[in-house]
C-alpha cells in the first residue's frame, strides 16, 4: 500500500521532538511489570482463542512488545515512524528487522485480517481528529479477530497543548469510536491504569473482538 502523504503530526514524531521523546520513554523495570500486568489481564479477556500473531502500531522503543514477549508466544510484528526509535528495537534485539517497518498508523503495510490483535497505546492521541478515521480502517482492516486501543480517555474531543505545541495531542472516547464506527465489534474488557501505581499515564484501554 502507498503512503499517504506524511501530515504535520508524523513529521513531528519522526524528527527532533520524536527523537528527543525516546530519552524520555525508558522501558525501566517498573513500567515493564505495569505492562506485564495489564496485557496478562488483556490477553485474558482473549483466552478462548489467543491471538497467535499482534501487532503493534507505534512501538517507539518496543515497552509493550518487551512486555508482551513474557506473557505470550505469539509472533510478534510492529510499525514505527521514528527511526531512532526503530534502531533501539532492533540493537536490543526486541523485534526482528523482517518484524519491524517504516510506516503510520493511515496505510499498515499488511494484508487483509493479517494479525490476530492489532493495538495502540498512546498514539491515536496523537493523530490529528480529520485523519483518525483512516487510522480506524487500517487497524480494523488489518486485525484478524482482536483490536486494543490504550488511549488518554475523555467524554468530549479536546486539543490538549503538549509541551509547548498545538495539534499535537487529542483526548477523547476513543473506545467509544470504534463502537460508532463499527457495531459487529464486541467490548471483550476495559479499564484504566493508574499512573501513581502504574506510571503509565493514566490511561484507559478496550479490548474488542471482530464478530
Amino acid at each position: 500500500m502507498n503512503q499517504p502523504a506524511p501530515t504535520s503530526q508524523i513529521e513531528f514524531w519522526r524528527g527532533e521532538f520524536g527523537h528527543h521523546y525516546i530519552g524520555r520513554n525508558d522501558a525501566n523495570p517498573t513500567i515493564l511489570r505495569s505492562l506485564v500486568a495489564l496485557w496478562t489481564r488483556i490477553l485474558h479477556s482473549m483466552q478462548g482463542a489467543p491471538p497467535q500473531s499482534i501487532l503493534e502500531v507505534g512501538c517507539n522503543i518496543g515497552k509493550n512488545l518487551r512486555a508482551l514477549r513474557s506473557v505470550t508466544g505469539a509472533k510478534l510484528l510492529a510499525v514505527e515512524p521514528n527511526s531512532e526509535a526503530r534502531q533501539i528495537v532492533l540493537s536490543d534485539r526486541v523485534l526482528e528487522a523482517a518484524d519491524l517497518y517504516d510506516a503510520t498508523s493511515s496505510a499498515l503495510p499488511f494484508a487483509d485480517g493479517q494479525c490476530d490483535l492489532v493495538f495502540t497505546n498512546t498514539v491515536l492521541i496523537h493523530v490529528h481528529p480529520d485523519n483518525l478515521e483512516q487510522s480506524y480502517r487500517e487497524i480494523y482492516r488489518v486485525s484478524g479477530r482482536y483490536i486494543v486501543t490504550i488511549e488518554y480517555f475523555s467524554d468530549k474531543l479536546e486539543s490538549i497543548n503538549y509541551r509547548g505545541h498545538d495539534n499535537m495531542l487529542f483526548k477523547r472516547d476513543f473506545g467509544g469510536l470504534w463502537l460508532d464506527l463499527y457495531p459487529n465489534l464486541r467490548l471483550l474488557d476495559y479499564g484504566f491504569a493508574w499512573k501513581r501505581l502504574t506510571q503509565l499515564d493514566n490511561v484507559t484501554w478496550w479490548a474488542f473482538e471482530k464478530c
